[in-house]
């Protein structure tokens, strides 16, 4: 009986143990510096950004009460290392892990009928 059970904990720590990460969502839209650069100019509708870019994150208005929209991503790339040990007859893994984080800021300003007058982004990585 103890032969059993014992059996059935490690082929159930393996079978859990083998079982990968989900894949993180995607939001359906990509915003890289590269979109922006081809998509976006100036003298476009608010509707002609938001079908090249998707919705933004922030919408606001600036000294001079015209909208601004800002689209942030954050993104994390992350490298890690398994460090195993043994317990008893089951095997576990401790992970270290290290990366970087990025961040992506796009902003666009309007004027008075709704068409882009200017655009830049940021991109900060730590």
């Amino acid at each position: 009986m103890r032969t059993a059970a014992a059996v059935l904990s490690l082929a159930l720590s393996l079978a859990l143990g083998c079982q990968s990460k989900p894949p993180p969502e995607e939001d359906g839209k990509q915003l890289t510096a590269g979109v922006v650069q081809r998509e976006i100019r100036t003298g476009m509708s608010g509707a002609e950004v938001a079908a090249a870019l998707g919705s933004p994150n922030i919408v606001t208005g600036d000294e001079n009460g015209n909208e601004v929209w800002v689209y942030e991503r954050y993104a994390r790339n992350v490298e890690s290392r398994d460090s195993g040990y043994w317990v008893v007859f089951l095997w576990g893994t401790k992970e270290q892990a290290k990366g970087s984080t990025r961040s992506f800021t796009v902003i666009i300003h309007f004027d008075k009928e709704k068409k882009v007058t200017r655009f830049g982004y940021h991109v900060v990585t730590m």
